[in-house]
């Protein structure tokens, strides 16, 4: 792809190193930034700056928030004793649209995988074991995709909270073996938490 412009041939870089942005679609929004008020793109700009500097990763569950401590967890409303167990922010999100848990979150990081090099110290479990002990935790909800790592993980954390006094329950599986949480509609994802199951550890042979 040639440009005319220097300026436009960067932008263009810069905006296709986003995550499915091509080079056609990185100059579609580059034309469509060039065309707006110069006010547009100043807030534009204002807007990631800040987010970059200024967003932070919440002290209790690990989800990004604009303060130590994020709205879920701060929200007193919220049930304190059931804490939903997620790989990602955008699990998170997704739980959220669904309207159907009003307990707190936490956020792995991702699942064990020793394929992909994702170790335990890689993972925010240490943290979550933490906080089943010093909030006495009632219900662990294991909100991770259902595939072998997902449930390699959910095996882990659940081997690790067997000698205290906390319920582990999966969701329901309404959503399919081997497809990614953030990926499934809400209705099934919702009736999922509103479903959710306790977890049998299968025994060692």
């Amino acid at each position: 792809m040639k440009f005319s412009s220097k300026l436009i041939e960067e932008a263009v870089d810069a905006f296709s190193k986003l995550p499915s942005i091509g080079k056609k679609s990185a100059l579609r929004l580059v034309l469509h930034m060039i065309n707006q008020d110069v006010s547009f793109t100043d807030d534009f700009n204002n807007a990631l700056n800040n987010l970059r500097h200024n967003i932070k990763s919440c002290k209790h569950c690990h989800n990004l928030s604009d303060h130590d401590i994020c709205e879920i967890c701060a929200d007193p409303h919220r049930l304190k004793r059931v804490i939903c167990v997620v790989e990602s922010i955008r699990d998170v999100m997704a739980i959220e649209e669904t309207g159907q848990f009003s307990g707190r979150y936490h956020v792995l990081g991702g699942v064990i995988s020793p394929l992909e090099g994702i170790g335990l110290d890689q993972l925010n479990i240490d943290t979550l074991i933490e906080r089943v002990k010093s909030e006495e935790t009632e219900e662990l909800i294991m909100a991770i995709s259902p595939t072998i790592d997902g449930d390699t993980t959910i095996y882990y954390i659940t081997k690790k909270v067997s000698d205290l006094p906390v319920k582990v329950t999966t969701l329901a599986r309404g959503i399919s073996f081997g497809g990614e949480l953030e990926y499934a509609d809400g209705l099934t994802l919702g009736r999922s938490i509103a479903s959710r199951l306790p977890y049998q550890v299968q025994s060692e042979s």
